[in-house]
């Protein structure tokens, strides 16, 4: 790990360790050409077992590939403005995203007792969705291989981000004899599709990607992720459908998400975009329920009362009704009973009387 204050290039300052990993880290740095400007270093750690032949080529595919992400300009995807090796470990510099990843949201929304919002997961989803139809569509083709919660970042204005860019892999497409660009390395189990198991040279595509996504809208949505493939590979019923956990989920984005973890790639969707038009058919995306999201859901709890009445509005007044008719049939049906007569009570003797 990088000390705080350690110069990097004479150029980055590295402020703080943002992440770690098996194969480096990512540090929040200042940059002194640029005065002011925040940037994200993202440091890659090759295996120390490794030739110095093979340290060679690997350094050479960084360069390679790291060079194609520089030239990348999405507004979903953190600009990469330069790339460098020192002290025998390779660095990516990249624009620093303020926000909270989706995964962070998504647990303190668990913690308060709550689903997200479908709406505000839509909406993020279909950000995605724009950028790896962006990426799919580069020339050749870039998969991301590692899309999950913990990757994908919420900005204070409502953007999403796909954030976590790492150390690259290059596949052979041996149908055209091209290659695939392929960011970050064999992916998180539960978000990770069968054909990834294979290594790097397993049978990776563009649907890989739409079952990682798949597989994030589904954790999303639930507040747990997916059973992971090598156990749905021994138990082809283990997956529990999303409207099992959180019953307010739409049927549509339901079918849309079983179709993208579908295990064999065939019955995936074929592209991102058609996963999109599952997923909102009438094309136009829902707004999140909430201007800033981010901000802490414990208010939440007590607005969810609101939210839940206004939802069920029809429920609730058919109850109201019932109860009212009860009240008047009883009130209607109930027995006269007579007056009951008051007893006169008898005079007292006097000495008149007597």
């Amino acid at each position: 790990m990088l000390r705080t204050g350690t110069v990097l290039r004479s150029r980055y300052k590295i402020v703080q360790a943002i992440g770690q990993g098996g194969m480096g880290a990512v540090y929040e740095a200042q940059d002194a050409v640029l005065a002011g400007r925040t940037c994200a270093i993202k440091e890659v750690r090759l295996d120390a077992d490794m030739t110095l032949e093979a340290r060679r080529q690997a350094q050479e595919q960084f360069y390679r590939e790291a060079s194609v992400l520089a030239r990348l300009d999405h507004p979903t995807l953190p600009k990469v403005s330069d790339y460098f090796s020192e002290a025998d470990l390779d660095y990516l510099v990249m624009d620093y995203v303020p926000g909270r990843d989706l995964k962070d949201i998504m647990n303190e929304a668990r913690r308060a007792g709550m689903f997200l919002d479908e709406s505000d997961v839509l909406n993020w989803t279909a950000q995605l969705c724009d950028a790896l139809i962006y990426l799919h569509s580069q020339d050749p083709a870039i998969l991301h291989r590692d899309i999950k919660p913990s990757n994908i970042k919420l900005t204070p204005d409502g953007r999403i981000k796909l954030v976590d860019f790492g150390l690259v892999k290059v596949l052979a497409d041996d149908d055209s004899n091209r290659t695939l660009t392929v960011v970050q390395g064999r992916g998180t189990a539960a978000f990770t599709p069968l054909e990834q198991y294979g290594g790097d040279t397993g049978g990776t595509d563009i649907r890989s990607d739409i079952y990682s996504l798949g597989a994030t809208v589904y954790n999303l949505l639930t507040n747990q992720p997916p059973l992971d493939a090598r156990r749905r590979f021994l138990n082809p019923s283990a997956l529990q459908i999303p409207h099992a956990v959180n019953p307010e989920i739409s049927s549509t984005t339901e079918r849309a998400v079983l179709a993208a973890l579908a295990m064999h790639p065939d019955q995936r969707p074929s592209s991102v975009a058609e996963f999109r038009a599952m997923l909102v058919p009438s094309g136009a995306v829902p707004s999140p329920a909430a201007y800033d999201p981010i901000a802490s859901l414990h208010p939440a709890v007590v607005e969810g009362w609101p939210r839940a009445m206004r939802r069920n509005r029809g429920l609730i007044a058919a109850v109201a009704g019932l109860i009212a008719l009860a009240i008047f049939v009883t009130i209607a049906v109930a027995p006269l009973e007579p007056p009951t007569a008051t007893a006169t009570p008898a005079p007292t003797p006097t000495a008149a009387t007597r």
